[in-house]
């Protein structure tokens, strides 16, 4: 687990260095990203009662690793090191004891802590990401792809609009989709494999 999350804050580290160089430094609202995150988790659970609704639990999941990103960020400060960090996250998530496992009681409590505090809490994420279906292994696979994901559409212009977000008849979440059910996650080259796969599907 630590060596994972020591991959997850360097990750997210590098994309939001990509984002602003000083990104630590502007002290930027991420709280408020997460609540607003958990607020679009309750439409893909659903919350409506005068209508027919049933969960999307793959969306779901998709906006619990949204969350994961925003609260990793919001765990940064001036004088951080990642070794720190993920001591400090594996200790939270070892000694947490979730008090539902229900998703929409989850997600409040969350976006609730989010909002009172202007915080992240490790505990509540837990709470939230076992509520959702989702492990430990399942929220790493997922970060690192959506993580890469994000570089690589940089890296093919997607600021400019260049991105080809569609190929061959499937969205590019879907191409990833596929790719991280083959890819070996313990190995240590797994985010470069998921890059990897990805350029060998992209049009060319």
């Amino acid at each position: 687990m630590r060596t994972a999350l020591e991959t997850m804050l360097t990750m997210q580290d590098r994309m939001n260095t990509r984002v602003h160089p000083e990104w630590i430094d502007q002290r930027f609202e991420w709280y408020r990203a997460i609540w607003i995150e958990c607020g679009e988790l309750m439409d893909h659970v659903g919350y409506k009662w005068w209508k027919q609704q049933s969960p999307d639990w793959e969306q779901v999941q998709l906006e619990v690793v949204d969350i994961w990103h925003f609260g990793l960020s919001a765990l940064f400060e001036p004088n951080s090191t990642i070794p720190d960090l993920a001591a400090r996250v594996e200790l939270e998530l070892y000694h947490a004891e979730p008090e539902t496992d229900d998703v929409r009681l989850a997600t409040e409590a969350l976006a609730s802590h989010s909002l009172q505090h202007q915080s992240f809490s490790i505990p509540l994420f837990l709470q939230l990401m076992l509520a959702s279906g989702l492990d430990f292994d399942g929220l790493y696979r997922q970060y690192v792809g959506k993580n890469v994901l994000n570089f690589f559409r940089q890296d093919h212009g997607y600021k400019d609009g260049s991105y080809i977000k569609v190929w061959q008849g499937r969205e590019d979440n879907e191409h990833l989709s596929e790719l991280l059910q083959t890819l070996d996650t313990e190995a240590p080259s797994f985010p470069e494999d998921v890059y990897a796969g990805l350029q060998a599907r992209y049009p060319s």
